[in-house]
């Protein structure tokens, strides 16, 4: 499932991503962590454009121009496929939530959501007066992430709909994976590999062990490689 961070032409596509709905992104800061998600939002919607749907990309506009995503140097920036990649800018977590309370009255539903950093939109005070608990951080993402979920599961009894969060961790482990891991079926995380490169591998127990090694250089997403192993 790795494929699907960089670019089709680098690699096809092999995996089962409908098995997946619902996946998170894992990686420390300035790991490229945007690049990858907008390179598979790219991906999705070359795929899906013959049906009609969209992909939506949800994230703070300001964070986004501040940190530009690169994607592969072989596509065309240009390409018709960015106008199935539809951007939607958030705030705060009360954005994410009124949008996904309100998905099952879209007459089109995307193909695929991505939401970026997603954990920043939880602000640690704003949550903690909201709730009156000083765990409310925690209590507001387990809400909006079961809203997230029962929206997607419902939208797959239709057509297939994928959700995809990227995170930042700090240090061996994000620090709420226990939070994720209740909703979400498939984590990929990033790790540097000490020379200025970085390892992706996914989580799936459901097929080979797949890991890419890639880089962002010359302001582009650069793939370096995929090995695999089929030991489980």
């Amino acid at each position: 499932m790795v494929e699907r961070f960089f670019s089709t032409r680098q690699m096809e596509d092999r995996s089962h991503s409908h098995s997946h709905p619902i996946m998170l992104l894992s990686g420390p800061p300035s790991s490229g962590k945007t690049s990858l998600l907008f390179q598979y939002a790219y991906n999705s919607a070359t795929q899906t454009s013959f049906s009609h749907q969209n992909v939506l990309f949800i994230c703070n506009r300001r964070n986004l121009e501040s940190n530009p995503p690169f994607l592969s140097q072989d596509v065309d920036p240009s390409s018709d496929t960015f106008q199935h990649i539809q951007m939607k800018y958030v705030e705060d977590d009360e954005g994410i939530k009124r949008y996904f309370a309100a998905f099952h009255l879209h007459n089109t539903l995307p193909s695929t959501i991505i939401i970026d950093d997603f954990g920043d939109f939880f602000d640690e005070r704003s949550c903690q007066e909201r709730y009156g608990n000083s765990r409310g951080r925690e209590l507001a993402m387990v809400r909006t992430l079961a809203l997230c979920h029962n929206a997607i599961i419902h939208a797959n009894e239709t057509r297939p709909c994928k959700l995809l969060l990227s995170d930042t961790h700090r240090g061996d482990s994000l620090r709420l994976l226990f939070i994720y891991k209740r909703w979400v079926s498939t984590i990929f995380t990033i790790k540097g590999d000490g020379s200025g490169s970085f390892i992706l591998k996914s989580n799936s127990s459901s097929e080979s062990k797949r890991t890419a090694k890639y880089t962002i250089a010359l302001h582009y997403l650069c793939l370096e490689g995929i090995t695999e192993d089929c030991e489980q």
